[in-house]
C-alpha cells in the first residue's frame, strides 16, 4: 500500500479528478466486458440458495468468544451470506478473523464497517479522526477529503471495502438525540460539500462509501436505535431540504445508501412502518423518482425502530419488498432465508428482481477487487494501519475548525504577555490534562482543575479567591456528552461560575467550550467564546495554539446555537509567529527516525553519562519533538519532565549577555568595532584598554579562558573566608551563593578588579591580532558595558525586556525566587568550594559569587523555553507579534568572522571541516553554543531547525566527561537532521 503520498497532488486529484467507479447510480450502468464476464460467472455458479445468501451482511465482533465466531463460521460457510459488518474489537484480531472467515466463504465477502470519524469509531488501538460537526465548522473541505482517503486506506489495509459513512442529514433540530455532532451542520450546501469531499477520499481509495440516513435524520427528536422516529415533513420539504445532500451524492457517484428506519406518514401512512421497510420510500421515491441505481443498505435490522414491530425473518422479507437491495445486521440469516423463500413462492418477492440486486453486489465486489481476493497480510498490520501521515491530517482537521465565534475588542490572540496574568480554570479534566499543559507552553499560567464537571458551587467558590491576582481567566469545558436533554454535561455549577466572573469581576473571561457546539447557548453573553467542537489530546492541543496565536482560527459555526449565535459565525485570527506544536510529517520530517533520539538518550544514562536529559526539536517553527528522560539524579527518586528546570551554563553567553549587547547594537549604542573603554572608561590605563568589543565577542581578545576567582575566597583551611561569606543573608552580605551562604555586597567589584588586573595572553611574533581563546572573562566585562548603558542589571533587563514579553515561565537567573528546588535538576556535589550539592543555584562558582546573576552562566531553563528565545532569534527578533530588534543584527551576529576561527559574534558555529560541536550535516549558517552543565542548542536557519538538549551531566561529579566521550548531543543532532525527509 502507499505509505507516502504528497498533499499537493492529493490536492489537485480532489478538486481536478472525477472519481473512478464502475457504478454511475444516475446513470446506466457501464461496465467491462471483464467485469460483466466475471459477474455472469459468479453468479451461474451459483445455487438459488446462495444468490440469496448474498442479500445478508450480518454483524460481527473481534472480541467476543470462540461460539460467536464458530455461528459465523456456519453462517459463511453454510448459508453462503455476502458479507459481515464488523463492530467492536482491535485491528489484529479482526484481521485474523476477516481471514478465517473468507478462506471458509465460496465467494469472498463484502466487509464493512461503520467508521464515521475512522476505525476508532468500533476498534480498540486506532487513531480517531474528527467528527462530522467538527468537520462541518473547516475553512476548506479539502480537508475532508484528506481523512476520507486515509481511513479508506486503513480499511484496505484491515480487509474492509465498505464504510457506512459520511453521514449526509442536515441537522436543523438541535434537540436531535441520534445524529447532532454527527452531521456536518444546518446547511444543506455545507452538508452536500463535505459529505461529497468525504466520499471521494473514500472512493477515490478504492472503498465503497454509503451515504446515510435516507431520506434525513436530522429533523427527529427520537433515537431510532430504541423507537421508530417521526418525521412529519412532505416531499415539497424533504425535496427541499433533506433529500437535497442525497441527490447531490448520487449525482457525484456514491455507490451506497442507507435507509434508515423512521415514519415518514407523508409519504407513507402505513401504522409504525419504518421507511426502511417503505416501498413507497425505498422504490418509488429512491430507486425510481431519484433514479438511483446503487446498492441500497437498510439500517440495522435489530433497532427497535424495526425489531420492536416485526420478528426476525418476517422484517427482512419487508425490506426486500421495499427495495433494499443488502439486508443488514439480519438477526437469523437460516429463518430470514426461509420466509424470502416463501416469499418468492407465493409471488411477493419478483425473482429476477432479487438476483438483479444480486448481480448488482457481484458488481459491487468486482469494483473492490474481490475477484483478485488476497488475504489480508498480517506482518506490520498495526504499524501500517498507524500511518504517519493520518496523524498530519488528523491535526489539519483540528486545528482549521476550531471557531473564535466572540473576540471582543480583538483580545485574542494573548499578544502583550508580560501585561497579563493569566489563569486556566479546566472543568472537567484531570489534572494532568493536554490543553493546560499546552497552555503553559506560552506564559506562566495559575492552573486550577475542576475535575468533576457537575461540581456543586462551593467547589468554584473555592477558587474565587485564588483568581484575584488574575486578569485573564481561561475556563475551559471537558468532558461534555451530546445531548440537548442533559444540557450537554455542563453543570449549573459551571454556568453559574462563569456567569459570576464574567459579571461580578472585571477579568478578561475567556471560554473555551471542548465540545458540541449547540452548547454555546449557554454562553451567548461571553466577550471571548471559542469553540473546540471536541475534547480529546488533540483538540486540547490545538486550542490553546489559536488562544496564543501560533496558529490563526478560520473555523466558522456549522449550526445555529441560539439566537445570537448563528450559522457562520466565526472571527479569523491571526497567526503571530509564536512556536507551534505538531506532528513530526507536518514539517516533513520522520517520526520513526526522530525515535532512534530514545536509544542514544538512554545510553547516555545507562552508561552513567548524565542521569536524565531534555530533548527537544523545533522545525519550520514547530516543535515536533520534546521528550525527557531518567531522573534528577542515579538515585531515581524524581524523574526529569518537561518542565524540569536546568542549568543552562555558558549558553547563559548568548541566552542573556548576547541577547543585550545585540539589542544595543540594534538600537545603534554600541559599535562592534569600538575599543570597550569606550563604553568602560575605568579600563583605561588597563591592559583591556584596547580591547576590541567584536574581538571580545570572537574570543580573539587574548582573555585568559577562566580565573578561579572563588580561590581568593577560602581561607588557610579551604574553607569559605568570612571575610566574604556569611551564614546569614543581610544588606552587607546579600548575595546568596546558595542557600545558607552568601557573599559580601562587594563582592562583584572584586570580582571585577581581579579580571581588570588579570594578564592578556602573548601575542605570536608578527601578528596583529591574538589567536582564539574561549573565555568567560569577555562575558564578565560585556556584561558590564551592558548594565552600563542600559543603566539596569542584566538579569532585570533580561526579564523585563524578553524573558516575560516572551512568556517564558522557566528561564531567568535565580531560579528559587520563582520556582520551588523540586523542579529544578541539581549540579554538582561541590566538595571543593561551597561544600554542598548544588540544587537551586548556579553551578559556575564565578556567577554563584555574585548571587547567581553571571555575564557567562547562571541562566536556568527548560528546552521548551530556551526553544522560543532561540526561535525569536531565528526570526530575526520578531516573536508573538512582537519586533525585539529591528534591524538584522542577528544574521550579523550568527556569521562566521574570521578565516581561522568557526566564531560567530557570542555565537559557536559549525567547524567548517567537521568533528565540531554540532552534527556534520548542519548548515554552515547554524549558530547556537554548549554548557558545561552538559547543554546545547543550535539553530540552523537555512533548515529553520532548533536543537535543544539540556541534561546535568556534572552531577554528582563536575570529571564526568561520557557525555563528550560517547559524543551524545552530536549523535541526537545528526538523528535529527537525518529525519529530515528530502524534497522531491
Amino acid at each position: 500500500m502507499l505509505k507516502s503520498f504528497s498533499l499537493g497532488l492529493l490536492i489537485l486529484a480532489f478538486f481536478g479528478m472525477s472519481s473512478l467507479m464502475a457504478l454511475k447510480p444516475s446513470e446506466d450502468i457501464v461496465v467491462s466486458t471483464e467485469e460483466k464476464s466475471w459477474v455472469d460467472s459468479v453468479f451461474n455458479s451459483l445455487t438459488p440458495d446462495q444468490r440469496l445468501g448474498q442479500l445478508f451482511m450480518v454483524a460481527a465482533y473481534s472480541n467476543k468468544d470462540e461460539k460467536h465466531y464458530r455461528e459465523l463460521d456456519t453462517l459463511v460457510s453454510r448459508w453462503g451470506i455476502g458479507g459481515l459488518m464488523f463492530l467492536q474489537g482491535g485491528p489484529v484480531r479482526q484481521a485474523a478473523l476477516t481471514n478465517r472467515y473468507q478462506s471458509q466463504a465460496k465467494l469472498p465477502l463484502l466487509i464493512a464497517m461503520d467508521a464515521e470519524w475512522g476505525l476508532s469509531m468500533r476498534l480498540d488501538s486506532s487513531m480517531n479522526f474528527a467528527k462530522q460537526m467538527t468537520l462541518g465548522a473547516l475553512d476548506d473541505e479539502k480537508y475532508v477529503y484528506l481523512m476520507g482517503r486515509e481511513i479508506a486506506l486503513k480499511m484496505k489495509r484491515l480487509g474492509v471495502n465498505v464504510s457506512f459513512s459520511p453521514v449526509m442529514d442536515v441537522n436543523v433540530n438541535p434537540a436531535n438525540p441520534v445524529i447532532g455532532n454527527r452531521s456536518f451542520g444546518e446547511s444543506k450546501e455545507e452538508v452536500t460539500r463535505r459529505g461529497i469531499a468525504y466520499i471521494k477520499g473514500l472512493q477515490d481509495h478504492g472503498v465503497i462509501a454509503v451515504a446515510k440516513h435516507f431520506p434525513g435524520h436530522g429533523d427527529t427528536d427520537t433515537d431510532s436505535h430504541l423507537a421508530l422516529p417521526i418525521v412529519p415533513h412532505n416531499l415539497q420539504r424533504l425535496t427541499e431540504v433533506e433529500l437535497y445532500p442525497f441527490k447531490k451524492s448520487f449525482d457525484a457517484g456514491v455507490m451506497g445508501v442507507m435507509v434508515a428506519h423512521l415514519y415518514l406518514p407523508k409519504i407513507d401512512s402505513t401504522k409504525n412502518l419504518a421507511s426502511t421497510l417503505s416501498y413507497p420510500l425505498v422504490t418509488t421515491l429512491l430507486k425510481e423518482r431519484m433514479k438511483y441505481k446503487g446498492l441500497v443498505f437498510t439500517d440495522a435490522l435489530n433497532m427497535k425502530g424495526v425489531s420492536k414491530y416485526y420478528k426476525p425473518g418476517e422484517v427482512d422479507v419487508k425490506a426486500l419488498i421495499a427495495g433494499n437491495d443488502i439486508l443488514l445486521f439480519s438477526e437469523d440469516v437460516p429463518t430470514a432465508t426461509k420466509e424470502i423463500k416463501l416469499a418468492l413462492a407465493k409471488g411477493q418477492l419478483n425473482e429476477e428482481e432479487v438476483y438483479q440486486r444480486v448481480r448488482k453486489i457481484l458488481h459491487a465486489k468486482y469494483w473492490v477487487g474481490l475477484n483478485r481476493y488476497k488475504p489480508v497480510q498480517m506482518a506490520n498490520l498495526q504499524e501500517e494501519i498507524d500511518r504517519p501521515m493520518s496523524k498530519v491530517v488528523q491535526e489539519q482537521l483540528y486545528e482549521h475548525s476550531v471557531t473564535v465565534v466572540k473576540n471582543k475588542n480583538s483580545f485574542l490572540p494573548f499578544r502583550n504577555l508580560d501585561t497579563m496574568s493569566i489563569a486556566s480554570v479546566a472543568v472537567g479534566a484531570p489534572a494532568d490534562n493536554v490543553f493546560q499543559k499546552t497552555l503553559s507552553n506560552y506564559a506562566p499560567i495559575t492552573n486550577f482543575v475542576i475535575p468533576n464537571r457537575m461540581a456543586p458551587d462551593s467547589a468554584f467558590y473555592k477558587i474565587i479567591p485564588q483568581l484575584r491576582d488574575h486578569d485573564v481567566v481561561v475556563v475551559s469545558i471537558h468532558n461534555m456528552n451530546f445531548t440537548a436533554s442533559n444540557n450537554f454535561g455542563i453543570g449549573v455549577g459551571t454556568r453559574a461560575f462563569i456567569k459570576f466572573l464574567q459579571e461580578r469581576t472585571d477579568k478578561k473571561v475567556v471560554v473555551a467550550v471542548m465540545g458540541n457546539a449547540y452548547s454555546l447557548k449557554f454562553f451567548e453573553g461571553s466577550d471571548w467564546l471559542v469553540c473546540g467542537y471536541e475534547d480529546n489530546a488533540v483538540s486540547q492541543l490545538f486550542v490553546p495554539q489559536v488562544l496564543f496565536g501560533a496558529r490563526g482560527a478560520s473555523g466558522k459555526l456549522p449550526v445555529t446555537a441560539s439566537a445570537t449565535l448563528k450559522a457562520g459565525m466565526g472571527v479569523t485570527t491571526p497567526a503571530i509567529d509564536r512556536l507551534k506544536y505538531g506532528v513530526p510529517e507536518s514539517v516533513g520530517m520522520d517520526s520513526k527516525k526522530l525515535q532512534q533520539i530514545d536509544n542514544i538518550a538512554l545510553e547516555a544514562i545507562a552508561y552513567a553519562a548524565t542521569p536524565g536529559c531534555q530533548v527537544l526539536v523545533v522545525k519550520d517553527g514547530t516543535v515536533v519533538f520534546n521528550k525527557s528522560y531518567g531522573h534528577f539524579t542515579y538515585e531515581k527518586e524524581r524523574p526529569v519532565t518537561n518542565n524540569t528546570v536546568y542549568d543552562i551554563a555558558s549558553i547563559t553567553k548568548v541566552g542573556a549577555t548576547l541577547q543585550a549587547v545585540m539589542f544595543l547594537k540594534d538600537q545603534g549604542k554600541i559599535k562592534l568595532d569600538e575599543k570597550i573603554s569606550t563604553y568602560l572608561p575605568e579600563l583605561k590605563g588597563t591592559n583591556k584598554e584596547g580591547l576590541i568589543i567584536r574581538d571580545l565577542l570572537t574570543h580573539h581578545a587574548g582573555l585568559q579562558s577562566t580565573l578561579a576567582h572563588w580561590q581568593k575566597t577560602l581561607d588557610s583551611k579551604k574553607l569559605l573566608n568570612q571575610t566574604f561569606y556569611a551564614s546569614t543573608q543581610t544588606d552587607v552580605f546579600p548575595n546568596e551563593v546558595i542557600p545558607g551562604v552568601y557573599s559580601i555586597k562587594s563582592m562583584e567589584d572584586s570580582l571585577w578588579a581581579w579580571t581588570v588586573r588579570s594578564p592578556l595572553l602573548h601575542k605570536k611574533k608578527g601578528e596583529k591580532t591574538f589567536e582564539y581563546k574561549y573565555s568567560d572573562l569577555g562575558f564578565y566585562i560585556l556584561k558590564r558595558m551592558s548594565e552600563r548603558l542600559l543603566n539596569q542589571p542584566l538579569n532585570e533587563f533580561m526579564d523585563q525586556n524578553f524573558y516575560t514579553p516572551l512568556g517564558l515561565s522557566t528561564m531567568g537567573y535565580t531560579p528559587l525566587l520563582k520556582h520551588p528546588r523540586e523542579v529544578i535538576a541539581p549540579t554538582e556535589d561541590d566538595s571543593y568550594f561551597r561544600k554542598n550539592l548544588i540544587w537551586g543555584t548556579v553551578h559556575d562558582q564565578g556567577a554563584a559569587m555574585m548571587g547567581g546573576v553571571g555575564g557567562h552562566a547562571g541562566l536556568f531553563s527548560n528546552a521548551n523555553d530556551l526553544a522560543i528565545l532561540m526561535q525569536m532569534n531565528l526570526q530575526n527578533g520578531s516573536y508573538g507579534g512582537h519586533n525585539y530588534f529591528n534591524t538584522n543584527v542577528v544574521p550579523e551576529f550568527s556569521k562566521k568572522q574570521l578565516p581561522n576561527s568557526r566564531r560567530g559574534l557570542g555565537w559557536d558555529k559549525p567547524e567548517p571541516d567537521g568533528n565540531g560541536p554540532t552534527s556534520d550535516l548542519a548548515s554552515k549558517s547554524t549558530f547556537g553554543h554548549t554548557g558545561f552543565t552538559g547543554t546545547c542548542t543550535w539553530v540552523d536557519p537555512e533548515n529553520k531547525l532548533i536543537y535543544v538538549f539540556l541534561s546535568n551531566r556534572v552531577y554528582p561529579d563536575a570529571g564526568n566527561t561520557k557525555l563528550v566521550k560517547y559524543n551524545i548531543r552530536t549523535r541526537i543532532h545528526d538523528v535529527v537532521y537525518r529525519s529530515i525527509v528530502p524534497k522531491t
